[in-house]
């Protein structure tokens, strides 16, 4: 039995030993014949398609004119909304300037009017109390018709700031003229900002505008430049309305 085993091993063995180095042999010639010519084991490039790449080119020419029309209109959509803004702004200016221009021509009066000697009244508990009254009634009129703020208001009620009650109504006539001409004066330089800034955010608006109708209508042109498939002229989306928007600028009023 030792013997059977023995023998075994020493026939068995070095025929195995033989047969893996075979298949080593193969495995490493495979190998090499893979490494040396890679070439043929992927797939040739294909050939480049100038149709295919032209129309790609085509549909990005239309879908960035699109885009650009569709920006242009919305730009002239904020535009024509900012002059409207501005307009308003305007005519708020306009009726600003004019109740400043009639409250200081009012205050002027009554300056005038100032040189002539009060009327003389009989300085009685009775008589100051009367004096008192018509300063309120009259600042809480001037309050309701807008020429008075509150705070204002609340400085006549409370004599203070220069108010006093005690003066002759003539007098204190004078003294709320000038601060209705004050607080009109104040309305008029607000409107008159807000004015200026309407009119910079219309003439930016319009400027992006102009903008972009003019990139729409270089779009437009290219797209139409570009040919078709079938040899025809590309068609154009349609971009009038947002290059007539270049030719558009707010006229201010002079």
């Amino acid at each position: 039995m030792p013997q059977t085993v023995l023998y075994r091993f020493l026939t068995e063995v070095p025929e195995a030993a033989a047969i893996w180095s075979a298949l080593l042999l193969l495995a490493l010639g495979v190998l090499a014949v893979l490494v040396a010519r890679p070439e043929r084991d992927g797939a040739p490039e294909p050939a480049p398609d100038p149709a295919a790449d032209e129309a790609a080119r085509r549909a990005d020419l239309r879908r960035y004119a699109d885009e650009v029309a569709v920006a242009a209109a919305g730009a002239r959509q904020t535009a024509r909304r900012r002059r409207e803004q501005w307009l308003a702004a305007h005519d708020e200016a306009d009726r600003a300037w004019r109740a400043y221009d009639e409250a200081d021509t009012a205050a002027r009066r009554l300056a005038g009017a100032a040189a002539l000697p009060a009327p003389h009244t009989p300085r009685t508990p009775a008589e100051y109390a009367a004096r008192e009254r018509w300063l309120h009634h009259t600042a809480m009129t001037a309050h309701w018709r807008g020429d008075l703020s509150a705070r204002q208001l609340a400085d006549v009620l409370a004599h203070r700031n220069g108010w006093d009650p005690r003066r002759h109504p003539a007098e204190q006539e004078i003294v709320l003229a000038r601060a209705v001409r004050e607080g009109r004066r104040a309305g008029w330089t607000a409107a008159a900002e807000r004015e200026r800034r309407a009119w910079r955010d219309a003439e930016l608006a319009a400027e992006a505008a102009r903008t972009l109708a003019s990139e729409a209508y270089a779009a437009t042109g290219a797209l139409r430049r570009t040919p078709a498939n079938d040899g025809t002229a590309a068609r154009t989306p349609v971009t009038a309305t947002a290059v007539a928007g270049a030719r558009w600028r707010p006229a201010r009023a002079g």
